[in-house]
């Protein structure tokens, strides 16, 4: 097998991707697992200590756990599959990958195809969360500070009942807006994305979130218009 391909779901620390947002790929020479903004890591086989069956829940909550020793990730590192997760092992081990782990027994150090990737080297360095932390510190507090304009009404007695408003529905309008723009614009992604990340590093994320938001500022819609 050239190369492994398999969409699911993933942990990493205690941050989880639910299913289809997650994807893993795998061959010779790299592992990647792509989990939108919950993380993007990739693998030389010299990173990896083993790769091994992970089970905690049968069928939905089972896949492969990934043990490395990249300083700069998440130490706990699952992928979720649906498949069985030996199936998915020996998948990986078909791929060559893990040939040229050094805990394995064959492992030859000074193969050149497999001497260390510098620039993979320095992109593991700054971490697998894609989006620049000014932005994604900036969108919390922007998010948070919308909602508080709901309650703010209710509290000062402009609402007799608590319901949501123009502060929750400019903080969904932008969030569709930023999804909308990081899968349109080149120029956007790199305003929010890391060095050396681009679109198809959070692409699915992306448009998951803008399915979402734009659901529910249709609800809102409606809501407003009809019930107001």
């Amino acid at each position: 097998m050239d190369e492994l391909r398999l969409t699911g779901g993933a942990r990493l620390g205690m941050a989880n991707a639910t299913f289809p947002l997650a994807s893993l790929k795998v061959n010779e020479n790299r592992l990647e697992l792509n989990a939108g903004i919950v993380g993007n890591l990739t693998f030389q086989p010299s990173d990896i200590i083993s790769i091994e069956a992970y089970t905690m829940i049968p069928i939905i909550g089972q896949g492969i756990k990934i043990n490395h020793r990249v300083s700069s990730y998440k130490e706990r590192v699952i992928f979720w599959s649906f498949k069985d997760p030996d199936s998915v092992v020996r998948q990986i081990r078909e791929t060559g990958f893990l040939k040229h782990t050094k805990n394995n027994p064959e492992h030859i150090p000074d193969i050149p195809n497999h001497m260390p990737d510098r620039s993979l080297i320095q992109k593991q360095s700054k971490g697998g969360f894609p989006l620049k932390m000014g932005f994604a510190v900036g969108a919390i507090i922007a998010w948070n500070l919308f909602f508080l304009i709901d309650f703010l009404d209710f509290f000062s007695g402009e609402k007799k009942d608590f319901s949501l408003g123009i502060g929750a529905f400019t903080a969904v309008g932008l969030l569709f807006l930023t999804s909308f723009l990081s899968l349109i614009s080149t120029g956007f992604c790199q305003l929010i994305l890391k060095e050396g990340r681009d679109l198809q590093d959070i692409k699915r994320f992306a448009v998951f979130v803008m399915i979402v938001s734009g659901f529910m500022l249709l609800n809102l819609g409606i809501f407003s218009l009809f019930f107001k």
